[in-house]
């Protein structure tokens, strides 16, 4: 009797707080948009941390949007490839990729592709600013596929549209919040912005994306926002994610100066 007198005056456990599955370290890296110099800082920095932690299950886990607007987008690309044959590395597909992809199948959507950031993705894998400045847009649509492998084209074609870990799940975009996991359509996956947004309710798990540019990591409690436009501000950032604890890791530039490491105690 006594003691059903202190289970119901004592007060709730706690919340149990979103978790990742125990014994795995998950580092979940946001949109890179062709920055390779900070990729490249930000996977020094990774492989330290997981060189000091051999006992810990690493999985990394790259936002989408890897191509565009920044200067390198084909060295992004091979990077990421490369690091995949060392590393447990899963991409997510970003709707920059999916422009990039649709440039291959017909002029207009070559000339989208080339106004929305993709203009620096192919003087990446080798045309000339002359050659865009002089050259038609057929001419340009003609040429791509020879600069541009296919066994490149099919190896972005691959990326995933969701990845699941726990009580996490990871998309580039967001997710359809009427819609169970299970159910979302891909062009939500990699496109939405404003009904994923604005929601303000539980979700069937904590949905990390990035796509949407903010100064700062956005943890919303529902979701966490971790693209801050590293090829504008100069600052890519990673979620890491281990058991319930979370932090962030940042590389940053100012102004085309060094690559510098921060680390921060948790999303915020």
């Amino acid at each position: 009797m006594l003691q059903r007198l202190r289970d119901l005056f004592s007060p709730p456990p706690p919340p149990k707080l979103p978790a990742v599955p125990e014994g795995t370290r998950y580092y979940a890296i946001g949109d890179i948009h062709g920055r390779l110099d900070l990729f490249e800082a930000m996977i020094t920095a990774i492989e330290a941390e997981m060189a000091a932690a051999p006992e810990i299950d690493h999985r990394i886990i790259l936002l989408g949007d890897l191509v565009d607007r920044g200067p390198d987008s084909a060295g992004v690309v091979a990077r990421a490839r490369n690091w995949q044959q060392t590393r447990n590395v899963r991409i997510l597909a970003g709707n920059h990729e999916e422009m990039f992809l649709a440039a291959f199948e017909k002029p207009e959507a070559l000339r989208h592709f080339l106004k929305h950031g993709g203009r620096e993705t192919v003087l990446s894998y080798g045309f000339s600013t002359r050659q865009l400045a002089q050259l038609t847009l057929e001419e340009i649509f003609e040429r791509l596929p020879k600069l541009v492998s296919e066994s490149t084209r099919d190896y972005i074609a691959a990326f995933e549209p969701m990845i699941r870990a726990g009580d996490y799940v990871f998309v580039h975009a967001g997710i359809d919040p009427s819609r169970p996991l299970g159910e979302q359509k891909r062009s939500d996956l990699l496109w939405i912005r404003e009904r994923f947004l604005s929601h303000e309710g539980p979700l069937e798990k904590v949905v990390v994306h990035g796509h949407t540019i903010f100064e700062r990591v956005m943890d919303c409690g529902n979701r966490i926002g971790i693209d801050t436009g590293a090829f504008r501000s100069g600052v890519l950032t990673a979620l890491v994610l281990e058991g319930e604890q979370r932090r962030i890791v940042q590389a940053r530039t100012d102004d085309g100066g060094p690559v510098e490491i921060f680390h921060g105690d948790q999303a915020e």
